[in-house]
């Protein structure tokens, strides 16, 4: 299933890209899961991408090690 951004725009994931075109800056911060976690959904909701796309983030980026976090994470959004 494609993730879809409020309004129905689908998103798709070319190779190498996020799957969004949204930005969180995570070099140079803390570099702790839940701070980590916290940047990614707080900059998904500011640009109004639905509870359920934000879930599938979540459920990925926890489903693992916190390599699989940061994979998942730079899946979904452009890492800074």
């Amino acid at each position: 299933m494609q993730p879809i951004r409020k309004g129905g725009t689908k998103m798709t994931n070319p190779v190498g890209r996020p799957i969004t075109d949204v930005r969180v800056k995570i070099i140079g911060e803390d570099g702790n899961a839940f701070a980590i976690l916290g940047r990614v959904q707080k900059a998904l909701r500011q640009v109004r991408y639905d509870k359920e796309f934000i879930g599938k983030y979540m459920e990925q980026a926890t489903s693992g090690s916190y390599d699989n976090l940061l994979h998942a994470t730079m899946t979904y959004v452009e890492v800074e």
